[in-house]
Parts: C-alpha cells; sequence; structure tokens
C-alpha cells in the first residue's frame, strides 16, 4: 500500500549526527572497534545533586501535569539565572520551558515565521535550523563563511542579505559545529544591524558556559534595551549540565512572543517532563562546582586534537574558542565530506560527522566529547587512513 505523506514532511532530511551515532552504536553492537567522535552530548554524568531532586520529586510524586509553559519554581529560576549570569531582566511569564534546546528552536520558528517570509543562517549551521525553517513554511537563506574568518559571518554581509522579506537572523555563539565564539564587539555589531533594518534574532545560546582561554560569551540581548526588544534567547540544560536525554530546553522572548509560544506548545507538547523540571531548577540554582573540572578535561582535549589534526597533511584544524568540537578542513585529502566519512568509518573505524550536513562540504566535524584515550586512538587511526590515501 502507498501512503501519501505531506510535502512537509517528504522535503525533509533525517539528522546526519543522529544517524551517524546510531550507525557507530549498531557497529559496536556487532563486534567492530569503532570510536565515535559523532555524538553532541558530554562523556560525563549529571551532577549528582540534580539527579538526587529530580529522584526526589519523583518520589514525592510529582508526576501530573504542570503547566504547558513550565513549573513557576522554573521559571523562576530561569529568570534569576539571565539576571545573574547576563543581567538581563524578564520577568517569568516571558519565560517558556520547552522539551530541549531543539524544541525551543522549532517553537520560535512556528511562531514567528511563514510562507514568504526569509531566514538567515550563517554556514556552517547546526544541521536542525534551516529544515525548522522549512517546515514552517518559510525560506532558509545561507550567508557562506570559511575557516579563513573563524566561520564569523560580518557585519557587512548581514546587512547585504536582510531585504523587505527578512523575518529572522539565526545567531549561534559559542558554535556548533564550528566551536567558534564572536567577540562581544562582534555580538553588538550584528545586533546593531538587527536593531537598523528591524530584524528579529534568535540566539541559541545553549554552549554559554563551555568557553576556553580569553574567549567571552555576550549575550546580543545583552547589548541594549533595544537588542533585547529584538531578540529570542534560545538555551538548555543539555551541554553544560550534561542532561541531553532529559529534554529540557528554555528561551526568554518579548511578552508578545513568548505568550505566542506559550499557546502553540499548549497544543502541541504540553509541559516537559514534571519530575525533570524539578531537577533543572537545581541544575540553575545549585552548585555550579562540576564545570571548572569539566572545562579542564575539554581544553586539554581540544589543544590536543587540534594539533594533532593540524599534522596531519591534507588536514587544516582553526582552534575553538567553544562547544566541544572541532570543524577541521579536509579538502586537501581530495574528497568532500560524504566520501570521507563514509571511508573513515568502513577502513578506519572512526565515526564523524560530514560537514555538508552543516551546510560546509570541505569540512567534518569532531567532538572532543569523548576520553582523552578514545580521542588518542581515534586521531591516530584519523592520520594513518589519510596517510594512506
Amino acid at each position: 500500500m502507498e501512503y501519501r505523506l505531506s510535502e512537509r514532511a517528504a522535503s525533509l532530511a533525517p539528522s546526519m549526527t543522529l544517524a551517524i551515532t546510531a550507525k557507530a552504536k549498531e557497529l559496536r553492537a556487532a563486534g567492530e572497534d569503532v570510536i565515535g567522535l559523532g555524538a553532541g552530548e558530554p562523556d560525563f554524568d549529571t551532577p549528582e545533586h540534580i539527579k538526587a531532586a529530580a529522584a526526589q520529586a519523583l518520589a514525592d510524586g510529582f508526576t501530573k501535569y504542570t503547566p504547558a509553559a513550565g513549573t513557576p519554581e522554573l521559571r523562576a529560576a530561569v529568570a534569576r539565572k539571565f539576571e545573574r549570569e547576563n543581567g538581563l531582566s524578564y520577568d517569568p511569564q516571558q519565560i517558556i520551558v520547552s522539551s530541549g534546546g531543539k524544541h525551543s528552536c522549532y517553537n520560535v520558528m512556528m511562531a514567528l515565521c511563514q510562507a514568504g517570509d526569509e531566514v538567515i543562517i550563517p554556514a556552517p549551521y547546526w544541521l536542525s535550523y534551516p529544515e525548522m525553517v522549512t517546515l514552517a513554511g518559510a525560506t532558509p537563506k545561507i550567508i557562506e563563511t570559511t575557516d579563513t574568518t573563524e566561520f564569523k559571518v560580518t557585519p557587512d554581509q548581514l546587512r547585504n542579505a536582510i531585504n523587505e522579506n527578512t523575518r529572522l537572523f539565526i545567531l549561534n555563539s559559542p558554535s556548533n559545529p564550528t566551536g567558534s565564539v564572536y567577540t562581544p564587539e562582534e555580538i553588538k555589531a550584528l545586533g546593531d544591524v538587527c536593531v537598523e533594518k528591524g530584524v528579529l534574532i534568535m540566539s541559541d545560546e545553549i554552549y554559554e558556559k563551555l568557553i576556553y582561554g580569553d574567549a567571552k560569551f555576550k549575550s546580543v540581548a545583552g547589548c541594549s534595551p533595544e537588542h533585547q526588544a529584538h531578540t529570542i534567547i534560545v538555551h538548555g540544560l543539555a551541554k553544560a549540565y550534561s542532561m541531553t536525554g532529559w529534554r529540557i530546553g528554555f528561551m526568554a522572548a518579548p511578552m508578545p512572543i513568548a505568550k505566542a509560544i506559550s499557546a502553540i506548545q499548549s497544543h502541541s507538547t504540553s509541559n516537559p517532563t514534571s519530575f525533570a523540571q524539578s531537577g533543572a531548577v537545581q541544575a540553575l540554582d545549585g552548585p555550579q562546582d562540576h564545570l571548572g573540572e569539566w572545562l579542564g578535561h575539554f581544553g586539554q582535549r581540544r589543544s590536543f586534537a587540534c594539533e594533532k589534526l593540524n599534522a596531519i597533511e591534507g588536514v587544516t584544524c582553526v582552534s575553538s574558542k567553544g562547544a566541544f568540537y572541532l570543524f577541521p578542513n579536509i579538502s586537501g585529502t581530495g574528497m568532500k565530506s560524504v566520501e570521507f566519512c563514509e571511508r573513515l568509518l568502513a577502513e578506519a573505524k572512526v565515526a564523524a560527522v560530514p560537514g555538508i550536513a552543516f551546510g560546509s562540504d570541505d569540512y567534518v566535524r569532531i567532538s572532543y566529547a569523548t576520553s582523552m584515550e578514545n580521542l588518542q586512538q581515534a586521531l591516530d587511526r584519523v592520520e594513518g587512513f589519510v596517510s594512506s590515501l
């Protein structure tokens, strides 16, 4: 029997990052010695005080529906986080808690975009951005960047891309997949263009706490009250607290947008998991001691991996300043990203994500959210693979 799918569903490409991770797990289950460098999640466990709070809520029977936009306690905790860490004032009613940062991004697209709208997305981009734009009926407009500018879009590029159909600009710093971090001055300059042109900004800040060296995080919403009025911040607990499977994200927006997203969520997913929200309050309000240790490990791995990749003939790599990714240029091998990754997995048993998934076919994404032992062994295999070509 033939089943007619909607044009909306038929237009979507499956998530390549999830597919690579699933393929690596399938090969390992079959006895293959595969090392995965594709995962976008920390290799550390969720801190104990967070798990304890969720377990206590579950034991206390906190298992019923909550308000669709999140519990009042968690929305207030998110508002406190923005005030304490970013100097931003939000009423808790401007905060919407969702089933993950990805869900927050999707809600923004559903609330703001429609047919005829354009959404500006710098490439390399997180692979779900253009798919979400398409699902909302709008058109992705891609601005190309390269490693020569650390994958950063310039104000002139942004200004030239804006037209009468531009609805939204997506800003992601620190970046997935490149790890690039815009300076506070660069953030303000991009925000200035959007304020000048009346374009809204979706600022994806989920990697905010994962920065290295002298890099400094700045939310575009914190540049001025006008910038805040033009910005929807999407965020979550997955990366800095290793809560990827908990599915707790959040966003902060001007009140009319927050109300619209609350309504959308009430008719789609309803509330995020009740007892997971209790753990999330502790993540935001509780001890943050784990971060220093995690950043130390990530920083060591980042330095090692970048140096190792740059020593491989045919590969060059800009050092990332945030997140837990590197985005090496493999064009010197004579291959594009899909062929490179397919052969790397088949011949060297290392899983990486093709750059074409992020809009940049001369690169691959490497995650160093794995043990140093795994990383060393994997990059030795990458070196052996490339030298055999």
